[in-house]
């Protein structure tokens, strides 16, 4: 149902950097690029997640109460997420950890403060 998800920045090229990296640990390249930003994909047809400068050329804003959440494979790919939005100047939004029956994710904002998660499905411990 989801076709992409975008946010905002107002530093490209440091949004760039950022995602780049942190995208890649899930298998993500760059399927597009432009004046305005570039947006990231595991395969043609599948969601894409973009970061763009605003189209009405105002400073771009946090959302509040918005948030993207990135699929990982299992446990340690999150973890690896996590760590690496954390070591490129992300802030912590919660650390790894299973969070309800089956739900394995974690939480940060990316430099411009946009909020993520990065989570997988596992077997729920009971």
């Amino acid at each position: 149902m989801i076709g992409y998800t975008s946010v905002g920045t107002n530093d490209l090229d440091r949004a760039t950097d950022f995602y780049s990296e942190l995208l890649g640990l899930l298998g993500a390249k760059v399927f597009f690029r432009n004046d305005r930003g570039l947006g990231w994909g595991v395969e043609p047809g599948k969601p894409m997640f973009a970061v763009l400068k605003p189209f009405d050329g105002q400073p771009a804003t946090v959302g509040n109460g918005a948030m993207v959440a990135l699929n990982a494979s299992d446990p340690a790919q999150v973890q690896a997420v996590h760590a690496k939005a954390l070591a490129l100047g992300g802030r912590d939004e919660g650390a790894p950890g299973e969070r309800g029956k089956g739900f394995y994710g974690a939480y940060f904002r990316d430099p411009d403060g946009n909020k993520l998660a990065v989570f997988c499905m596992v077997k729920p411990q009971d």
